[in-house]
């Protein structure tokens, strides 16, 4: 099977990216394997690829087609979803922006991309500080 996978990657021109979070042997067939900051980097890096399969949660494959917009983003499992990810929703992010209009909107990078289409600026974990200030 795994011969079949390399081959089939091959032809397809297929890259593959896994969390590591993953299991050891999705992690062992990825070309990267990373965090979610890591890998939306790599997949916008990567040339050759024409497919980007993102053995990963919902926010980060979503995050990977947005800046491949020329790039099919698969995502093995559609019902991979990151439980924080899904918290903030677009309805929530609105709500707040019309509460609170003169304040910046800053999210979080492990949010929803209808969430982030709604907001000023992302952040990460490293980063969140400088951004705000």
């Amino acid at each position: 099977m795994v011969d079949k996978l390399l081959k089939l990657k091959r032809e397809k021109k297929a890259v593959i990216l896994a969390h590591n979070y993953q299991r050891p042997e999705v992690q062992d067939l990825a070309d990267y394997v990373g965090d979610s900051i890591e890998l939306c980097l790599k997949a916008k890096n990567e040339r050759d690829a024409e497919i980007i399969l993102f053995a990963a949660v919902d926010f980060m494959a979503e995050s990977a087609a947005v800046l491949n917009p020329d790039k099919k983003v698969l995502l093995p499992s559609p019902g991979a979803r990151c439980p924080m990810a899904q918290m903030l929703t677009v309805e929530e992010v609105r709500r707040w922006r019309k509460k609170y209009p003169e304040a910046p909107v800053v999210l979080y990078v492990n949010t929803l991309a209808s969430a982030k289409a709604e907001c000023d600026v992302c952040c990460t974990s490293a980063n969140a500080v400088k951004i705000v200030e």
